[in-house]
């Protein structure tokens, strides 16, 4: 087995959020796998991002800190005071109140530093300048929407304005709700990683695109009623798939629909045939 190197400093932006209701964290890097070490949360408890020459034993006792209750400021103090590597340090945390306290050890690289408001933590380390962590801070501030939304407008307007000096590799989005994992079970609402990649915000943000589409539930007063008209479009649609409809029926046409909706994890979409989800129509016909 290969001897495992010293961990390279992850050059890194990133944004630990509240907006009352979740708690999460968006980050960028030219790192690999950023999100596999940087980002921590906790559904009611708050969210942490650890990075420069990461300390990840700040994610598990950083949380249960902030599950007694702490105060950002204090659980900063705590895990950095008995820390021999601190000055190597970047750390930003949001506690269950909003509060939001940062680190930026005095040995991290160029341009390193913080900048925070009520409900957000923003920071970075060796990044194009100053004007990285403002974008991160004052586009979230400004910005409307889930808190996926905003950490995810957030870090696309500080990529923008220069993000990590040595370039673009990885980026991640964790986000926690309570009960609002797959089925219900855990609280890791949403977990997604681009782990190399060219592009990797703009990956990220199109794998938040399609998140929505498999999992976000569709309001009962957004559901089309099934006409003549949409059954026409739903036959086209399966059509130009290759996708056979055995009859001219509205029967014939939705055991076709069935099929492609099961084959492509839209199941929980299909809810009878007098009503269609119109995520399945944009999804059959292209525009997702």
């Amino acid at each position: 087995m290969a001897r495992l190197v010293h961990s390279p400093t992850i050059a890194t932006f990133s944004i630990c959020a509240t907006d009352g209701r979740d708690f999460g964290v968006a980050v960028a890097s030219k790192f690999l796998a950023v999100g596999s070490v940087v980002p921590w949360a906790g559904a009611g408890v708050g969210a942490l991002a650890t990075q420069a020459m990461a300390n990840t034993s700040y994610g598990p006792r950083g949380m249960q800190l902030l599950s007694e209750g702490l105060p950002a400021q204090v659980v900063v103090e705590r895990l950095t005071a008995s820390d021999p590597d601190r000055d190597h340090r970047q750390l930003g945390i949001v506690d269950r109140d909003g509060g939001a306290a940062n680190y930026t050890g005095s040995a991290c690289f160029d341009w390193a530093g913080s900048r925070t408001a009520p409900g957000c933590a923003c920071q970075g380390n060796i990044l194009a300048g100053p004007e990285v962590a403002d974008a991160l801070r004052e586009t979230f501030l400004a910005s409307s929407g889930d808190l996926c939304d905003r950490l995810l407008a957030a870090l696309s307007a500080a990529d923008k304005a220069g993000g990590d000096r040595r370039g673009r590799e990885s980026a991640a989005l964790l986000v926690m709700r309570e009960a609002s994992g797959y089925g219900g079970l855990d609280d890791r609402m949403i977990d997604l990683r681009v782990d190399d990649h060219p592009e990797p915000v703009t990956e990220l943000q199109r794998l938040a695109r399609l998140w929505r589409v498999y999992f976000e539930e569709t309001d009962d007063g957004a559901l089309l009623p099934v006409d003549d008209e949409l059954v026409r479009r739903l036959r086209l649609g399966l059509q130009r798939r290759g996708i056979e409809v055995a009859g001219e029926d509205r029967d014939s046409v939705f055991v076709a629909l069935e099929a492609w909706g099961g084959m492509e994890n839209l199941e929980e979409r299909l809810r009878g045939r007098d009503r269609l989800d119109p995520v399945v129509l944009r999804m059959l016909e292209g525009q997702l």
